[in-house]
């Protein structure tokens, strides 16, 4: 199972700032910038991947068995081509910029508390497009496609979906757990289910597609602000 870690997602935010800053207002990009310093200075990011392809141990159907585990994706089937595996990932920042959010809430800071806690948000959704294009190149060299993103709680894949999920990734090995709560440790982690298979089409949906916020999330446009000019992943969100 690959693991990846030691890379510098800090970089790309701050090149995120320097694009987005005719978006949003002086007072909530010095805010930012402040968080990004925080978090530079004081070390809080200790962004990590790790992921598994896990061949399908049965023909595919809306249940989906792989790697001794089930789970319940009828979306990530193929209108074409054919599945037979899936990629799974466990992405985190580590504890220490959560822990870094909670001390200043309690120092009655809760301005620069929000805006690290949202650059923490935007981290993560780095670190898991990192994992995304890994993945997706190990998959193209084995002449195969990958398609789809599901994560635990999206509309296609229940929240109890985690515990396999994790177990899937190889979660253990980063020290990312879930409690009986299915709530994260360390809170700042993320897991995805892609479908692997061969001519696979791209996903006529995306696991953003029912969110409200869609239109406004400043992750998503500063995301697409970054891969603007480069191909996109097939059903990538």
């Amino acid at each position: 199972m690959p693991l990846v870690r030691g890379f510098d997602v800090l970089r790309e935010a701050a090149r995120a700032s320097t694009l987005a800053k005719e978006r949003t207002s002086p007072a909530a990009e010095r805010l930012r910038a402040e968080a990004l310093r925080l978090a530079r200075d004081e070390s809080l990011v200790d962004a990590a991947y790790g992921y598994r392809i896990v061949p399908l141990e049965a023909a595919p159907a809306a249940t989906l068995h792989a790697g001794g585990e089930s789970l319940h994706a009828p979306k990530l089937l193929p209108a074409s081509g054919r599945l037979t595996a899936l990629a799974c990932a466990v992405c985190t920042l580590g504890v220490r910029i959560e822990e870094r959010v909670r001390a200043l809430f309690a120092q009655g800071r809760p301005s620069l508390a929000m805006a690290l806690d949202s650059l923490a948000n935007e981290l993560l959704f780095e670190v898991s497009r990192r994992a995304q294009d890994r993945m997706y190149v190990d998959v193209t060299r084995q002449g195969r496609s990958m398609a789809g993103e599901l994560r635990p709680g999206d509309p296609g894949l229940a929240l109890d979906a985690q515990p396999a999920v994790l177990r899937l990734a190889g979660a253990e090995a980063l020290g990312v757990t879930v409690n009986e709560g299915l709530l994260m440790r360390p809170h700042k982690s993320t897991s995805m289910v892609l479908g692997v298979g061969i001519d696979l089409p791209p996903a006529e949906w995306s696991r953003c597609d029912e969110c409200p916020r869609r239109s406004t999330c400043r992750v998503v446009a500063r995301a697409q602000a970054r891969r603007a000019g480069a191909a996109p992943m097939a059903g990538a969100a």
